[in-house]
């Protein structure tokens, strides 16, 4: 759809660009200060940076020290050029908004903005240098390749310094002087089609600049003579758990040109470790703390590592620090957990992993990090606590592979991470049919990536796994270079072939499916035994189309963008696909939307059904695999695809760019409790599920079946249930009901011994099923000859509520406690109720926030504890707003008993 400010955005755009030097002229910029100590890492914190077409002095006169920038942009340590740009607010307006970011894409005067190279330039301070003191620059990736130079020499070309993933170390010594230096970088533009650099394909737009630049940023190491690096520590963790045992290495350079002997010492779980070796001038050794066969440290009754939901998440530390002479040289250290991954298939040929002994159900969502690749710690934290909060397992990093903080993050909260390469583009060009062969060039970035991924991953606990393929397995020659290069680095973790059914000589076949859909199917779909039905593991998989809440809606889309979205199923939507690509429309979705729940009357009507949508579809497709964990084909894995997004999005995510939780959410939240209680579409059983290792004893389920005016046609009570840990069991058979409404609701409750609520689930079903035409099922979705009918639940009357709400500081949190209630006169249950927190006099969403459950429903008489976590603001002006199906918007403040009445 042509937004009609796209000219006159793009206009502002340029003229910001021309005008944007200007607007730094005066910033402050300081250098990144390295200090005395040999062993020390310091990160270039800011850069300064232009298109060489503006700046023309070439490399000697960029890297001299005392350089003018006064028309550059300072940027921060990660920034690619667009994120930098956008730093500098170089492009007024919101370049998410729309489709306003086609128009940064517009040439200025001396053309494209992104197709020439950009420099980077800092400087930096050393306390010392000389004096058997080495300085080395280590690069952590560069889009697409650069060429280095240092105090106005160049030290490094774009033929060794290229690639999204390697991480070099180089020595540059010899250029480098006590006091003030400079370095800059001649960064080349990227095209993930021609370089094994990071593409988005239909996740996103393309960004404009494809992410050049050094995203995973640029440290400054200071070392003596010898430098320590790939610190590894590898237990091996018995089958009772009693003990483990430690093989315990790290990587000694000699940077200078003579010999040296370095005494290594360091402690491993609080164990000393020492080892001393010879190093010849210039010799790389891979040096083990083990004597022969016996391993560096054996720890008795350790803490074990388990994932979240299953045990604790405890860690270990391991530092080592090398002298030459009895001089300080360097140092290394590693936070490590103890656990034991194993993988196996089962007689279907699908891959079941195996932690610490105890198989599991993969239940997880595919990562996307910022389009611009941003650095934000605060937001990263936040994505996790929403992880933890739903209630899911792993993350599948398909490419876009992160830096050490994410995964620490995961190694604490206990969040498997399956990791491997991305789809399309130049990683799988080889892999496919009349696809574009790779040189030598590519082979050697290729295994530098390899090799780079693995040290980072292999000591973090949270690793189970590493994709060699995504959408295609790699041809025999690039299998056979990933296996080996991860066996030289001591991977011990399962290689996988791909995420698709296929499989290499090396890592053998992948156990995986990727049969769909992508695409909107019904809830009843995942109960199927055919394509993407819970059996076997999904490697990637959802009903695709996932609308936001109103607010986000018309944050991201014009206002003819909006009446498109209810008004026209066929119409393009830019913030569902940039490419006329299979998924620019929401015709599916939107299609069975109007037969499902009526056709809609507007925005908020499109929006409000969407929401009942999406939470009964992303809940039907997580249950299922439940349901089907200990099946004769049993579901092994189910990565739910996607989620999060890389910007704001109408499709795939659990939750979306604004961190505002909706219906996909709690629909994802509701199936993953720890200790739940489901309904089976296929079966019409009831299902309790355990997914910790404790034994649950003596648990009443009560089941009951509601018309839609509340009356109940069926109700039965289940009492002593006995629930093993980890383990799934049928409780009930639902009979066939008389005399239900074509709209009815299953409300299921399941109690500890105590009477305390464990799991609350309801559902809203229609008597007229959704009938799924198998044979036309293609790759990304099974069309229907009969949709379900929901459109009786506009006809409820309006709900009567009762809120009471209280708030209090913990830290640096605010905890909002609601009781919500609904009266035992209100004319009928509250349907999907929704509960966000404002504040501030604009009465803005306070997010990031976890609720303990949201997106409830509730019977006239029922009443629910609901708590809410978030960043901790003013007191005052925080409200509780409530939002239902059938219940009008709400607010209430502290301490206040107030109710709505119709």
């Amino acid at each position: 759809m042509q937004n009609p400010v796209q000219t006159a955005f793009a206009a502002v755009i340029l003229a910001s660009f021309a005008c944007g030097s200007q607007a730094m002229a005066s910033t402050t910029y300081a250098d990144t200060r390295v200090a005395a100590e040999a062993g020390t890492v310091s990160p270039i914190s800011r850069w300064q940076i232009q298109d060489s077409a503006k700046a023309q002095q070439g490399g000697a006169a960029i890297s001299a020290s005392g350089f003018a920038t006064t028309e550059w942009f300072p940027v921060t340590g990660r920034a690619t050029v667009m994120a930098g740009l956008l730093e500098n607010q170089v492009f007024k307006g919101d370049v998410f908004h729309s489709d306003n970011l086609r128009a940064v894409q517009v040439p200025d005067a001396s053309g494209n903005l992104f197709v020439t190279p950009w420099w980077y330039r800092a400087g930096f301070s050393l306390a010392k240098a000389g004096s058997g003191r080495h300085t080395l620059f280590r690069t952590h990736g560069i889009i697409a390749s650069a060429d280095l130079w240092v105090n106005g020499k160049q030290v490094a070309d774009h033929t060794n310094l290229a690639g999204a993933y390697p991480v070099r170390d180089i020595d540059v010594t010899r250029w480098v002087r006590a006091g003030s230096n400079a370095l800059a970088l001649k960064v080349y533009p990227g095209d993930p089609r021609m370089s094994l650099s990071i593409g988005w394909v239909d996740w996103n737009p393309t960004p404009p600049d494809n992410n050049m630049g050094p995203w995973r940023g640029v440290d400054i190491i200071q070392t003596g003579p010898v430098a320590l690096s790939a610190p590894l520590v590898l237990p091996t963790l018995s089958a009772d758990l009693k003990q483990a045992t430690l093989s315990v290495k790290v990587t000694a350079t000699n940077l200078d040109s003579v010999a040296h002997d370095a005494t290594l010492t360091g402690t491993v779980a609080d164990k000393p470790v020492k080892q001393t070796v010879h190093l010849a001038p210039g010799e790389v050794k891979v040096v083990s703390f083990a004597a022969g066969s016996t391993p560096a440290a054996t720890l008795d009754n350790p803490k074990v590592w388990w994932p979240i939901g299953m045990g604790d998440h405890p860690l270990y530390d391991m530092a080592v620090s090398a002298t030459v002479d009895g001089v300080a040289s360097d140092r290394a250290a590693t936070r490590f957990g103890v656990r034991r991954v194993e993988s196996t298939l089962t007689h279907q040929g699908y891959r079941q992993f195996t932690i610490n002994g105890q198989p599991l159900l993969i239940r997880g969502g595919g990562w996307a990090p910022d389009m611009f690749l941003r650095d934000d710690p605060a937001r990263m934290d936040a994505e996790f606590s929403y992880v933890v909060n739903l209630g899911i397992n792993t993350i599948r990093s398909e490419g876009k592979l992160e830096n050490q903080r994410f995964y620490d993050l995961a190694d604490q909260h206990g969040i498997l991470i399956l990791a491997g390469w991305e789809c399309c583009d130049k990683w799988e060009a080889a892999a496919k049919t009349g696809g574009e062969p790779w040189n030598d060039a590519d082979m050697r970035v290729a295994q530098a990536s390899m090799a780079s991924e693995a040290r980072l991953l292999r000591n973090h606990p949270s690793v189970i796994g590493f994709f060699i393929g995504s959408d295609h397995a790699p041809p025999p020659a690039l299998a056979k270079m990933y296996t080996d290069t991860l066996r030289a680095e001591d991977w011990s973790l399962p290689v996988i072939s791909a995420a698709v059914d296929e499989k290499t000589a090396e890592a053998g076949p992948s156990g995986m499916k990727m049969a769909g859909p992508y695409d909107w199917i019904p809830p009843s779909y995942w109960y199927a035994d055919k394509l993407g039905g819970a059996f076997g593991f999904d490697s990637e998989v959802s009903a695709g189309a996932t609308i936001p809440r109103l607010e986000d809606v018309q944050r991201m889309l014009s206002v003819q963008e909006q009446e498109a979205l209810w008004k026209y199923p066929e119409a393009r939507q830019y913030h569902a696909s940039a490419d006329w690509s299979t998924f620019a429309v929401l015709t599916p979705f939107d299609t069975a939307l109007a037969r499902r729940y009526g056709a809609p009357t507007g925005l908020a009507d499109y929006v409000a059904k969407a929401q009942l949508d999406n939470y009964d579809n992303v809940r039907a497709q997580f249950e299922a695999f439940n349901a089907r964990m200990g099946a004769d084909n049993p579901a092994t894995g189910v990565i739910y695809w996607m989620l999060n997004n890389a910007w704001p999005s109408l499709h795939w995510h659990l939750y979306d760019y604004y961190m505002n939780p909706a219906g996909a959410y709690y629909g994802a939240k509701k199936a993953n409790e720890p200790v739940h209680i489901q309904y089976s579409y296929d079966s019409r059983s009831v299902v309790v599920v355990n997914h910790t290792l404790a034994d649950q004893h003596a648990l009443t389920a009560t089941v009951r079946v509601r018309n839609l005016d509340g009356s109940v046609r069926f109700q039965k009570q289940v009492q002593g249930i006995d629930l093993p840990g980890n383990r799934t069991q049928a409780v009930l058979d639902l009979p066939a009901v008389t005399d239900l409404s074509t709209v009815y609701f299953v409300e299921l409750d399941l109690a500890a011994a105590d009477g305390k609520a464990i799991s609350r689930n309801v559902y809203w079903l229609s008597t007229r099923a959704d009938t799924l035409d198998w044979a036309k099922s293609n790759w990304y979705l099974t069309p229907l000859t009969q949709y379900g009918d929901f459109t009786a639940l506009a006809t409820l009357p309006r709900a009567t509520r009762e809120v009471r709400v209280s708030t209090t500081r913990e830290g640096s949190d605010d905890v909002t406690t609601v009781t919500l209630s609904v009266p035992s006169t209100s004319p009928a249950a509250a349907v999907q109720e929704h509960l966000s927190i404002r504040r501030g006099p604009k009465g803005e969403l306070a997010l990031p926030v976890t609720w303990s459950d949201n997106d409830v429903t509730l019977w006239p008489g029922e009443s629910i504890v609901l708590t809410a976590r978030y960043p901790a603001g003013g007191a005052v002006g925080t409200v509780v707003e409530v939002e239902g199906w059938n219940a009008p918007v709400a607010q209430f403040t502290a301490g206040v008993t107030q109710g709505t009445k119709h």
